[in-house]
């Protein structure tokens, strides 16, 4: 009896380490992600051999990954309430977002924030949005459905070895859905005193067995935010399309091909140096 509860002990220990350290899991492509409940039905040993692909571009045992690792799944966004995906990395511990203004944000990992988030290497199913011309990201017009949004996978520290330049302070791998998963109509409106309209509306269809595909656009308009001065000048409105389309060739191989337009007119304010008195010109 006393070796029964031990092992129930255990078992429940183990699980709420990982459900704490974790936050959730990223699972091997051949393996179905489970819900939460089935993860109590797991023995110890199972449990410590949870796959994730996140540190090493490789599946591991979760137990054998060297990284503070953190995943925001689907359901965390959908539960969440979030409008974009600057807000939803405030679920991740130990990422620090700020917002500049109506239409900028600041990103970090590990204390370093700043403006372009140029020491973390930020990806969108495994490719870097870094723009050169300005070497950073422009979170503002990484707008994508959140609803198209697998997970996001969070990784704190260093990972320059594993992931090349930029990765100096972590790694941000955004993973949208495959287009087989976003089949049929979605459509979205809304409406409020900040964002004063936002709208969404996919389609997603197949040419055959193997050729599956998806199309979507979306719209918002931002109120400008409060200023000292009194003066409203960072209001923002974008637009944006895109497609995805997924080719299986074999069992484990696909050929994946997308796109995406955006427009956008954002308000900002710019100060100019001058050679005579006030010495500095605000547009």
């Amino acid at each position: 009896m006393k070796l029964k509860i031990q092992k129930i002990f255990m078992r429940a220990i183990a699980l709420a380490w990982v459900l704490t350290g974790l936050g959730s899991f990223v699972w091997g492509e051949e393996t179905p992600s489970p819900s939460k409940d089935s993860l109590t039905e797991l023995s110890l040993e199972e449990l410590m051999n949870v796959e994730i692909v996140t540190y090493s571009k490789n599946p591991e045992r979760w137990f054998d990954t060297p990284a503070a690792v953190y995943v925001i799944t689907q359901e965390d966004i959908r539960r969440s309430g979030v409008t974009s995906i600057p807000e939803a990395l405030r679920m991740a511990p130990g990422v620090q977002v700020a917002r500049i203004n109506s239409n900028q944000w600041a990103i970090g990992i590990r204390g370093f924030t700043s403006r372009l988030s140029r020491s973390i290497l930020v990806l969108i199913d495994g490719r870097s949005v870094y723009s050169p011309l300005f070497a950073g990201v422009y979170w503002e017009v990484q707008d994508l459905l959140l609803e198209d949004i697998e997970r996001i996978e969070v990784i704190r520290g260093p990972g320059g070895v594993i992931w090349g330049s930029n990765a100096v302070n972590g790694v941000i791998n955004i993973i949208t859905k495959r287009a087989k998963e976003t089949q049929g109509s979605l459509v979205k409106l809304g409406a409020g005193t900040e964002e004063r309209a936002f709208s969404g509306v996919r389609y997603g269809g197949r040419a055959g067995e193997n050729l599956h595909y998806r199309v979507y656009a979306k719209y918002f308009a931002q109120d400008a935010g409060f200023h000292q001065t009194g003066n409203d000048f960072d209001d923002w409105r974008m637009g944006q399309t895109g497609f995805r389309t997924d080719l299986d060739l074999t069992q484990t191989d696909a050929l994946t091909v997308q796109g995406d337009f955006y427009a956008q007119k954002a308000g900002q304010r710019t100060t100019f140096g001058l050679y005579s008195p006030p010495f500095s010109q605000t547009v």
